[in-house]
């Protein structure tokens, strides 16, 4: 009997307040919105600077330079074509001038910039949320700061992960089950949940 009469007064409880079931729902929702929308973006190029609200933009993305064979090596000064090599005198013991076989060193690949339209890691985030009307600071850093912080042990789906001191490095989106979606070069993927140089705390946007 008194197991009935709690029963009651449990379920009378809930009709008094219907706000508390929607509000869950309601919360659920938005976190299951912004997951599904950086899950959306899969495969989609990374690029530095790129993303926003509406989707991709246009940033960059580092390439290397071709290297020239023909090029000289780094801090030296190629002889005009026309001036020959001067004379050299072999010292005693080392081996003659003639010799020696001289090859052109190949100078290292310089990094060059080229633009491209898509994600960096919190353009993503940026994206992801503005689905569920909240507006995210645009670096990761600044990412950090905001919303609840805990600790990886309490990680709930939608939480962000961050990597390098105070967040500053990279930031992706805890998807559950060990996993999480990141924009990373060459594109947005979802990979297991990175642990090197992660921060020591994940924060919860919508808690």
């Amino acid at each position: 009997m008194k197991r009935i009469f709690a029963v009651m007064i449990g379920l009378a409880l809930l009709v008094a307040t219907p706000g508390i079931a929607t509000a869950d729902a309601t919360h659920q929702q938005a976190i299951n919105l912004v997951i599904q929308r950086a899950l959306s973006q899969r495969g989609v190029p990374f690029a530095y600077g790129g993303g926003n609200v509406s989707g991709p933009s246009l940033g960059t993305v580092a390439v290397e330079a071709p290297v020239d064979p023909a090029a000289p090596a780094l801090g030296t000064t190629p002889l005009p074509a026309t001036t020959p090599a001067p004379a050299t005198t072999p010292l005693p013991g080392t081996v003659g001038a003639t010799g020696l076989s001289l090859s052109p060193v190949a100078t290292p690949a310089a990094e060059q910039r080229v633009s491209r339209v898509g994600f960096d890691a919190s353009g993503l985030v940026v994206y992801a949320f503005a689905g569920a009307g909240i507006k995210m600071p645009r670096s990761s850093g600044e990412q950090y700061k905001v919303g609840q912080k805990v600790l990886p042990s309490q990680a709930l789906p939608g939480d962000l992960i961050f990597f390098g001191p105070e967040g500053s490095q990279s930031v992706a989106l805890f998807i559950g089950n060990g996993q999480m979606v990141e924009a990373t070069d060459p594109a947005v993927t979802v990979s297991p949940v990175r642990t090197t140089n992660m921060a020591p705390y994940l924060v919860r946007i919508i808690a």
